[in-house]
Order: C-alpha cells, then sequence, then structure tokens
C-alpha cells in the first residue's frame, strides 16, 4: 500500500497545502482529545455523563458549522483545506474551553462561559 504524502510546508501547491491543513486537523484532534481524556478522567459520574454529552454535540456543531461555512468551496480543489483549517480551528478553541474547565475551582460560574477577550467583541 501507498504512503500518504507528508507535509511540506515549503511547496505552496494546493494539493500540499491540503495536505498540511489535513495534518493539521489531525494534530488539533489528537490534542482534543488528550484533553478531553484529561477532563472527564477528573468527573464524577454525573460530571462525565454530561460532559460525554457536551462533546458530542459541540462536534455535531462543529462539523455542520464547517459544512456551512466551506459549502460555497465544494467540489473545488481548495474545499479539502478550508474544511481542515475551519476543523482545525474550531478544535482549537474546544481545546482552550476544556483546558479552563480542568482549571475551574468548584462554585466559579466565570469558568462556564467565554473568556473577557472573547466576550467583549459580542453582540
Amino acid at each position: 500500500m501507498a504512503r500518504a504524502q507528508e507535509c511540506d510546508r515549503s511547496d505552496d501547491s494546493q494539493q500540499m497545502l491540503n495536505i498540511c491543513a489535513g495534518e493539521d486537523r489531525q494534530a488539533a484532534d489528537a490534542k482534543l482529545n488528550a484533553a478531553y481524556q484529561q477532563l472527564i478522567g477528573s468527573e464524577d459520574a454525573e460530571g462525565k455523563r454530561l460532559l460525554q454529552t457536551a462533546q458530542r454535540a459541540w462536534i455535531a456543531f462543529r462539523d455542520a458549522e464547517c459544512a456551512r461555512t466551506t459549502a460555497s468551496s465544494e467540489g473545488g480543489s481548495i474545499h479539502p483545506m478550508e474544511v481542515s483549517l475551519c476543523l482545525t480551528k474550531l478544535s482549537n478553541e474546544r481545546i482552550e474551553q476544556l483546558a479552563a474547565s480542568a482549571t475551574c475551582e468548584e462554585g466559579d460560574v466565570s469558568c462556564a462561559g467565554p473568556s473577557e477577550d472573547e466576550s467583549d467583541g459580542a453582540q
């Protein structure tokens, strides 16, 4: 079986940009899984159930949001890169959320929402 081509960031062909974006997405997925596993390991049974439900819903949201925001490039050579970039961006944001949640002190409701920087621009 042929081995998949590896990312070469000095090659700016669309094929290579797609490959590199795919590798970045895979790396973000691995970090997301590690953050999730770390957090779920510290939860009680009810916390685990709630986190699993939230994570499944978040994954469905992430995938649907990326499908929506990249629909205009569907069928084009840039589409795989756009999807990977979107998935990576949203996964990295979720990693930050999970990491912040892992360091929340009991009763600190400010941990549940976006950081001050994120909420300043929201209307």
